[in-house]
């Protein structure tokens, strides 16, 4: 057998070349060290077999179970015959069913009381549950009293597999490796954790975590190892995390702090408010950061309508009276051209310098978008390259090459989840030296999911709303069980409109047949879909319908964006009485007239996402309205999400729910590039303790050994996680 000197090395020469190839393409492993981290799903215990009443439709599956019967069934008039088994494990049954020549000696191997596993994609047939020709290998038979205690307490490892490598084949290669470790080949494997942060926490060593997790003995070997390996994923994260941080704050910056008698203390005297104690709150250690000569590197987040922009606004207006200037990138040329609108319309006569009326202290608000007209952009980056302008909003056409500034002092990110960190230090290496950055996010994330995903910055957040925002009610309308709530919603759209209000109505998808592509097959429990209802089709409904007489605009990514401001404006004009859009109003659209809000499918939208559409309403005096419109049956995961929305306007603990629901890869998406697929044990909802102490021990280490050093293991377990020459680009998905 070949020795194996290092998780590096390449599973074709392990393997064979066929095994290898399949696992590269289908489930992403390349080399000894993936297919280690490949860790078992679960355990079935042939004691306590598999609930088959729970397996998920149209999910490939491996199942431990017991042949109960087995019979061949003439079909087709008696042209053809097929063979069906049935499973059981005490608590429910699944059919297996074979077709073609093989189905006889099938049946002999698949005797009643043979247990084996087996592995399917599960359908549905006249309402069975069943796996049609699934890939089977039986368990060895053993006799006495002896073998049936070590049956009844082994544990099966189950494996994520794919419909053409097997769990068993998985495993039968994890074994390949397993003995390579027990014959002590494996002393070249680096361990990434230090031996004191071993010693100090009692943690296994590297090779017995692996041998525990792959070929546990009792629950205590796979907690073990578990234990061992999450700390393994949070601390090499926190690690490159502490790096980047310890690196930006080697960074030279230029202080930027505000005189008296400028633009900011202009700003504050003019606002028709008192700002919030948290807002003065956040506003101080934002303006701390500014007056350092290293880069300022904070997120500010916060709950939905609670004053974020008016504390960037205010961040930028002290940056541009110490002459700097600033920009905001925002994700989108809506929400840009929204920002633009809002802050000219906040800052007042602030934002017309050298005009007729102007403020004797005033600076230009820019705005640069891909689609503006060749004259309107060349003035732009003229004000931009001159200094003209002390505030640009834009979308990612401030990161082209061609954008120049005189003195750029902060970059404002909105909405940082839609950003990559590539992206945001393309405009960061615009200024003559590094400016400083404020990351601004609308979905409140646990601390978990900051110290995880955003770890290379410091974290402000606003947790209270400002003084006259009204309450949010909201409730879910069950539009299949009871179609007259849905009658009854549209009855209080058209009340909101005739007290002087307006409404917004929400759909997944836009319309156009050739974005529709195939329906999501159904999940456990649930009818086939229809399609999602669709903004155009919704609009015409309504329009000929229940909203017959009123003014309707429709809203969506397919307009051009003249057409989209367009409508933006009438609408905060107050020209529209109901605007029927898709998530392009999640973030940023400000119109305080607006109480209402329909969102149709919303069992088809995230928690997070709900929260961020809710917080469209609710923004001026009169109290908002939001209405989860659902076919989803009642006692249904679907049912019980909109639930939750409806009963709290807490965004940190609807994050927390939805964190919950989710799978870790969907919750941090492109959380770090190359990183994604490392977090296979860590939970971040579940693993707060490890993540707050791996991050103060990582910063520790890098504190007093920057470059690593003194912990070639470390570094080598870095250089697996992120590509040499892109540590910095932790993709904030």
């Amino acid at each position: 057998m070949v020795g194996v000197p290092a998780l590096d090395e390449p599973l074709k020469k392990l393997l064979g070349g066929n095994t290898a190839k399949v696992m590269a393409e289908h489930l992403g492993l390349h080399t000894a060290g993936d297919l280690l981290h490949h860790y078992p799903r679960r355990y079935a215990e042939r004691g306590e077999l598999t609930r088959l009443a729970d397996l998920p439709l149209d999910e490939h599956v491996t199942v431990v179970a017991q042949v109960a019967d087995a019979r061949v069934l003439k079909y087709n008039q008696g042209r053809g015959q097929r063979l069906e088994v049935t499973l059981t494990d005490g608590s429910g049954r699944l059919q297996l069913v074979f077709f073609g020549r093989s189905i006889y000696r099938v049946q002999k191997q698949l005797l009643p009381g043979r247990r084996g596993m087996f592995a399917g994609k599960v359908g549905v047939f006249r309402n069975t549950r069943q796996l049609a020709h699934p890939a089977y290998e039986l368990l060895a038979e053993e006799s006495g009293a002896e073998a049936a205690e070590r049956w009844a307490n082994q544990l099966i490892p189950l494996y994520p597999a794919c419909a053409q490598l097997e769990s068993w084949k998985i495993s039968a290669a994890v074994d390949i490796l397993l003995d390579s470790l027990a014959a002590d080949e494996w002393r070249g494997v680096a361990d990434p954790l230090p031996e004191r942060i071993r010693a100090d926490r009692d943690l296994a060593g590297l090779p017995e975590a692996f041998r525990k997790i792959h070929r546990p003995q009792s629950k205590g070997d796979i907690a073990r190892a578990r234990s061992r390996l999450k700390w393994d994923e949070a601390f090499v994260l926190q690690t490159a995390l502490a790096r980047r941080r310890h690196t930006d704050s080697t960074l030279p910056a230029v202080p930027r702090v505000a005189g008296p008698g400028g633009l900011l203390d202009s700003f504050d005297a003019r606002l028709p408010f008192t700002l919030t104690e948290g807002q003065r709150r956040v506003s101080h250690e934002i303006f701390q950061d500014l007056a350092t000569d290293h880069p300022m590197h904070r997120l500010l987040q916060g709950e939905v309508g609670s004053g974020k922009t008016m504390v960037a606004l205010r961040a930028m207006l002290a940056v541009v009276d110490a002459g700097g200037q600033t920009a905001l990138l925002a994700p989108t040329e809506v929400l840009a051209q929204q920002h633009h609108r809002s802050i000219t319309e906040m800052m007042g006569d602030l934002a017309e310098p050298g005009m007729l009326g102007g403020a004797d202290r005033a600076t230009k608000v820019v705005l640069l978008t891909g689609s503006m007209g060749a004259a309107a952009r060349r003035q732009a980056l003229l004000d931009l390259v001159t200094g003209e302008a002390g505030i640009v909003i834009g979308t990612h056409a401030l990161i082209e090459e061609k954008v120049q500034f005189h003195d750029l002092g902060l970059v404002v990110v909105d909405e940082q989840h839609r950003f990559g960190v590539e992206q945001r230090d393309a405009l960061r290496s615009k200024g003559r030296q590094p400016p400083h950055l404020l990351v601004m996010t609308a979905t409140p994330i646990p601390r978990t999911v900051a110290m995880t995903v955003f770890g290379d910055l410091e974290t402000s957040v606003l947790d209270q709303l400002p003084a006259g925002r009204s309450p949010i009610s909201s409730h879910v309308v069950p539009a299949r069980d009871k179609p007259h709530f849905l009658s009854r919603a549209w009855e209080r759209v058209r009340e909101e409109v005739e007290a002087g209000h307006q409404a917004y109505v929400v759909c997944p998808r836009i319309g156009d047949e050739e974005e529709q592509g195939p329906a999501a097959p159904p999940k456990e429990g649930e009818e086939e879909r229809r399609p999602a209802l669709a903004v155009l089709d919704v609009a015409e409904q309504l329009a000929s319908g229940p909203l017959r007489g009123l003014r309707l605009a429709a809203l969506h990514g397919r307009l051009r964006p003249e057409d989209k401001d367009e409508v933006m404006r009438r609408f905060a004009a107050g020209e529209v009485d109901v605007l029927i859009a898709t998530t392009v109003v999640e973030v940023g659209v400000n119109v305080p007239n607006a109480t209402m809000m329909v969102i149709m499918d919303a069992d088809r939208f995230g928690v997070s996402q709900l929260h961020q559409l809710r917080g469209r309403v609710g923004r001026g005096s009169a109290p908002g309205l939001c209405l989860l419109v659902s076919e989803a049956p009642e006692g249904s995961p679907a049912r019980s999400r909109l639930t939750a929305v409806a009963q709290t306007l807490d965004g940190f603990e609807l994050s927390r729910i939805d964190l919950e629901q989710r799978r870790e890869g969907d919750v941090l998406g492109q959380a770090q590039s190359g990183v994604r697929s490392s977090l296979r044990m860590l939970t971040v909802i579940d693993d707060e303790a490890v993540i707050a102490e791996a991050r103060e021990e990582a910063t520790a280490v890098v504190a007093a050994d920057p470059e690593l050093e003194d912990h070639p293991e470390l570094r080598t377990a870095m250089d697996a996680l992120l590509d040499a020459d892109r540590e910095g680009y932790l993709d904030k998905g």
